[in-house]
């Protein structure tokens, strides 16, 4: 059993990074386009949370494809955790109350994708076939 589950761990990886990838992505594509509609409305395209809905949705498009992704990755990482101690972490130190459970589970993610890579279904895998 155990090496069955082992042979299958690179794919998951992908699965990991592809499903974190697209989560992640909506999220910009709120801040962005406003889609799904959200109560807070769109930011302002050069402020920061305008840049923030920039990295969601094309950083997160990027690490969905699996191209550039232990780089784009790291810097998705730090805006993770840059966003949990900025809008979260001054509410409540828990994590429950506070509202900042997707933001620390998006910056351990990518910062797994760093060291791990983007596994087998990416599009970094396939140029590094070349």
């Amino acid at each position: 059993m155990s090496d069955t589950l082992s042979a299958w761990a690179p794919r998951i990886l992908s699965v990991l990074r592809i499903v974190a990838a697209a989560v992640f992505m909506v999220h910009g594509s709120q801040k962005l386009f406003g889609v799904p509609p959200s109560e807070h409305g769109s930011p302002e395209l050069l402020s920061f949370m305008g840049l923030a809905g920039i990295l969601e949705f094309f950083g997160g498009a990027l690490l969905l494809v699996g191209l550039f992704t232990r780089p784009v990755a790291f810097v998705l990482s730090g805006m993770m955790a840059v966003a949990y101690f900025m809008a979260h972490a001054p509410k409540s130190f828990f994590p429950a109350l506070n509202g900042g459970d997707a933001a620390i589970l998006f910056c351990f993610v990518f910062l797994y994708l760093v060291f791990a890579g983007p596994g087998p279904w990416s599009l970094d895998a396939a140029r590094d076939e070349e």
